[in-house]
């Protein structure tokens, strides 16, 4: 069961590739989508960093808590 399934995985991916490598409208798609994942990752991580500055002192921190709180 375990190696039918893991065989089926391999075809779908190997399937998946032919079809972006073949495909301009798919290749378009995927870039696309990367493009938009890096994008919010990128933000994620702005908003993650300005958190953990504004948490440098203990004031800060003590403040963000209560906001989360509420």
């Amino acid at each position: 069961m375990e190696k039918m399934f893991c065989l089926g995985i391999v075809l779908g991916m190997v399937g998946g590739a032919l079809l972006v490598a073949n495909s301009y409208k798919a290749r378009s798609l995927v870039k696309k989508s990367q493009a938009e994942v890096i994008q919010k990752m990128d933000e994620m991580m702005d908003e993650r960093l300005k958190a953990m500055g504004d948490c440098g002192s203990e004031e800060g921190c003590k403040a963000d808590k209560k906001k989360k709180e509420k």
